[in-house]
């Protein structure tokens, strides 16, 4: 199987800048995004061979939001973690006869870390959530998650200690997530690897390739037998992220 998570950064402006054609191309057996910024109606985006399915933001229109493609109907889909963080449209589950899907974009801790109590309190609800997942069946978790787990993570992680994203805070959540069962599955196959997946628009980031890997494909560890690969799209353009891939058996 192939599976694809992409922050769009606005579905809207990103159906402007080749998505279709990409999404096209990819063929992805599941392709997720997050940060849509729009609903269902507004994105009219229902590409033919998959089942679609959005989760927009009702407390705040036009941000965040996350949206899940799929070739095969899944048996169930839930949104939110278990009837919690449901109205910022961050997290779809699609349950299939062999695992579950995880499509997550994680709050961002924002500047000065003025929302870390809100971020710690999503990271151990989610991390409870794919334990109990975990319990049933294997769980491919991805998305946006947020944070550069380790200074190979990001081009300036010195100057970065303590910012949002790069917290010992979110770190540390990052690593008992690891510890409760699952793997970084790009980490795992790439260990010395340095690659990003997001630039800020400023400063010609991208250009220079001073980015952070903050998008992510992480597994149950008994699912990582299955993996084939795990990639950074960083030649696909459109957003300030790339998508991320992961190929499996």
């Amino acid at each position: 199987m192939k599976f694809i998570s992409w922050n769009v950064n606005g579905l809207r402006a990103v159906m402007g800048k080749s998505f279709k054609e990409i999404f096209e191309k990819e063929n992805a057996d599941i392709f997720c995004l997050q940060e849509i910024k729009c609903s269902k109606e507004q994105a009219d985006f229902q590409p033919d061979g998959y089942y679609s399915y959005y989760n927009s933001a009702t407390a705040k229109k036009g941000y965040s939001g996350t949206a899940v493609f799929t070739k095969k109907k899944p048996i169930s889909i839930t949104y939110g973690i278990d009837g919690k963080h449901t109205d910022e449209g961050r997290v779809i589950t699609c349950e299939y006869e062999d695992f579950y899907f995880v499509c997550c974009y994680v709050p961002n801790a924002q500047p000065e870390l003025k929302r870390i109590n809100y971020r710690m309190e999503f990271e151990d609800d989610i991390r409870e959530y794919l334990v109990k997942l975990d319990k049933k069946k294997p769980v491919v978790y991805c998305g946006d998650l947020n944070v550069a787990h380790n200074e190979i993570d990001l081009k300036n992680p010195k100057i970065n200690v303590g910012n949002p994203g790069f917290s010992n805070e979110e770190r540390g959540k990052f690593n008992q997530l690891l510890k409760a069962g699952f793997a970084d599955s790009f980490r795992r196959l790439y260990p010395d690897k340095v690659q990003y997946s997001w630039w800020s628009y400023r400063f010609r980031a991208r250009e220079k390739n001073s980015g952070w890997r903050i998008d992510y494909f992480i597994v149950s560890e008994r699912f990582m037998q299955k993996v084939k690969d795990s990639i950074i799209c960083t030649e696909i353009m459109g957003s300030d992220h790339c998508p991320v891939c992961l190929v499996t058996e």
